[in-house]
């Protein structure tokens, strides 16, 4: 009697063990697991629905505001150096633009100096933040008001115009893809005040024998209204012609258009993308 009353006891006393050890391992589960790899695939059939085991986002520390470049962006033009990043267009020599409390200015017509600037770098798709003002005096109309422009690739240009009050073509004003489409609204500040261009670009691509597999797209934020979303282009822009991808061109510099009026630009930075990431 005394025997089975032992091993009762001890048997009770294992389950009780086992009880507890499980009870153990159900706290010891996170309530919020970082994945899973019990899950569905997903259509790529390369990951599962939350896959434990997919590479995770670089971390990118943003700026203090959102003029301010994050800690992944190539800054071309911090307000005082404008040797370090770009040279003139025409012959690859120093920048002659006018450098002053913190911006750059396109030299006066007929100083002498001047012309297109581009970056030393090349580049694909990227992020592009640029601070630009056309003059608070107002002179000149249509195109001749505030005129230049933001070429990527140095080819694909985003206008930059006085477009207050500026009654000029449609496929002329400020952000619009020049000789092509319009911005979808106008979102230009008064004359002489500072505005910013957030741009995302992505460079065309081409195959081996030359033949255009993707075309260059542009996503443009103007003064933080939308005014171009994902719009393809017909190819490098130009005046009074209608664009093609004729010429393989996939990678160049950011080039700035000198077109004969003192505009201003500050805090030019970019990012450069790869839009493959993580997938």
């Amino acid at each position: 009697m005394k025997q089975s009353v032992l091993i009762a006891t001890a048997t009770l006393a294992g389950f009780a063990l086992g009880a507890s050890s499980a009870s153990a391992q159900e706290k010891a589960k996170p309530a919020h697991p970082t994945g899973y790899t019990d899950t569905p695939m997903l259509p790529d059939g390369k990951w599962r629905v939350h896959d434990d085991t997919r590479p995770r986002p670089e971390v990118v520390t943003p700026g203090a505001t959102p003029a301010d470049p994050p800690s992944d962006a190539i800054v071309l033009f911090d307000g005082k150096d404008i040797s370090k990043e770009w040279v003139m267009d025409k012959d690859d020599l120093p920048c002659d633009w006018i450098v002053k409390d913190g911006y750059l200015e396109v030299p006066p017509k007929g100083s002498g100096v001047g012309g297109y600037i581009k970056t030393k770098r090349e580049f694909t798709d990227v992020q592009l933040h640029v601070e630009w003002a056309s003059p608070a005096e107002v002179q000149g109309d249509s195109q001749g008001r505030g005129n230049s422009g933001l070429f990527l690739l140095g080819a694909y240009e985003v206008q930059v115009l006085d477009s207050y009050n500026n009654k000029s073509y449609a496929d002329g004003q400020a952000s619009a893809l020049y000789g092509w489409k319009p911005p979808l609204v106008n979102a230009c500040r008064k004359p002489g005040e500072w505005q910013t261009y957030d741009i995302i670009f992505e460079a065309p691509k081409f195959d081996e024998d030359g033949k255009l597999v993707k075309k260059a797209y542009v996503t443009i934020i103007h003064n933080g209204v939308l005014t171009q979303h994902r719009q393809a282009y017909l190819g490098p822009t130009g005046h009074k012609q209608v664009a093609n991808y004729d010429k393989v061109l996939e990678k160049g510099p950011i080039k700035i258009q000198d077109h004969g009026n003192p505009v201003r630009f500050r805090n030019i930075w970019l990012r450069e993308l790869d839009l493959d990431a993580n997938s």
